[in-house]
This record gives C-alpha cells, sequence and structure tokens, in this order.
C-alpha cells in the first residue's frame, strides 16, 4: 500500500506475537509495547532531515549532524500511553502533546475529549502515536487538529493497522507515512482488527481483562 512501511524486523515480530496472545498478562503486555515502540521509532525516523555541523573532539574537530526539525511526539490517548515512554528514552529533548479520542460505539465516529499541543506545529517533526488503526477515524480526526496547527511533517506510528482505515484515511491524507508492524485481514462488525489483538488500552491497563 502506497505511503505504509511494514516493519519486519525480527525483535519486531516477536513482540507483536507476544501482544497478540490472549494469555499475555498486562504487565507482560505493557513490557512488549514498550520494547517494540522503542524499535519501530528506528525505522519510523530514518527519512529525519539533518543539518552538518562541526563538533570539538578531546583530539580534533570532526564534522557530525543535529536534526534540522524539534519533535512533538503525539500519543492518541490512551492507548497511545503504552508507546511513549521507550520513545521518549530515545528522544528525550522532544516535545509531547496529547489527543484525547474516544470511538463513540454506535456510529464508531471519533469524539475528542482532550487536547494538549503546542499551538504552531509549522516547523515540527511530529509524530503520532497510535497502537492500533483500525476504522482510521481516529487517525483523520487527529490529523484535522494536527493540520489545523500548522503540522507539514506528520508521521504515523502504529502496531497494527486494517485495510479498511488505511484506505480510509488516504482518502483525507494521502501522503501522510504510515509505519506499522502488520497489515491484518479486515475489520468486525463492531470496528475491531482481525485478528489483531484485543482492545490495546484494555490489555495495557488491565480492565476488563480476565
Amino acid at each position: 500500500m502506497k505511503a505504509v512501511t511494514v516493519i519486519s524486523h525480527p525483535l519486531v515480530q516477536h513482540n507483536l506475537t507476544r501482544l497478540r496472545d490472549k494469555r499475555t498478562p498486562p504487565q507482560e503486555f505493557r513490557r512488549a509495547l514498550s520494547e517494540m515502540a522503542a524499535l519501530m521509532l528506528h525505522e519510523a525516523t530514518r527519512s529525519f532531515k539533518l543539518r552538518s555541523m562541526s563538533v570539538r573532539t578531546p583530539l580534533a574537530t570532526a564534522r557530525g549532524y543535529h536534526l534540522e526539525r524539534e519533535i512533538v511526539l503525539v500519543p492518541i490517548l490512551r492507548a497511545g500511553l503504552g508507546m511513549l515512554d521507550s520513545i521518549l528514552q530515545l528522544i528525550p529533548n522532544a516535545r509531547v502533546g496529547f489527543i484525547g479520542l474516544k470511538r463513540e460505539e454506535t456510529t464508531q465516529r471519533a469524539m475528542f475529549y482532550h487536547k494538549s499541543l503546542p499551538p504552531d506545529l509549522r516547523e515540527f517533526e511530529v509524530v503520532l502515536i497510535d497502537p492500533m488503526l483500525a476504522t482510521g477515524g481516529s487517525t483523520v480526526a487527529a490529523m484535522d487538529l494536527l493540520s489545523e496547527l500548522g503540522a507539514k511533517h506528520v508521521r504515523m506510528v502504529n502496531l497494527i493497522a486494517a485495510p479498511e482505515g488505511i484506505r480510509h484515511v488516504r482518502q483525507f491524507y494521502p501522503r501522510l507515512p504510515i509505519f506499522t508492524a502488520a497489515v491484518d485481514k479486515r475489520l468486525n462488525k463492531k470496528g475491531y482488527i482481525l485478528p489483531g489483538l484485543g482492545d490495546a488500552g484494555d490489555r495495557l491497563f488491565g480492565v476488563g481483562v480476565g
């Protein structure tokens, strides 16, 4: 699919299998999710632009680089929180914004309940974080908000995507780079990904898990 990168690294796929397994308890789910997010970030940030600079080592002057733009990490609450900490360990200077979205069960529309972002995103690299790309409604709503704030350099990182969700996002944001570990078969009648891994937020926080 256009502008969709499926990350096939063995450690990513290993952790994805741990996440899919319904026997994985919440504490193990959190650890696997965190590890997987860090591994995926390496691929998702590969195309960040750099500026050259010189730096003085203890022995001589060397050529080096620094990132051209500041980074803003934007997890979609609540499941996106499970991916945030490990990413921040890799990019500790990144700013963090939050978008709270809840899917209305009857219409499957994404509804905002929280917004906390820098007021002007034009000069930032924005990494949108959400474990599941299901119907695509949350992604489109989040992108609408980011676009209103001037974001021009956005990429999305998620664990699993559904073909229906990717198609929906492409209708509105055809150039949005999407980095995922798997494109699954389809959505069920309730809008959940099959085979998927269940409700990522519930499993992450141990809610509704027997």
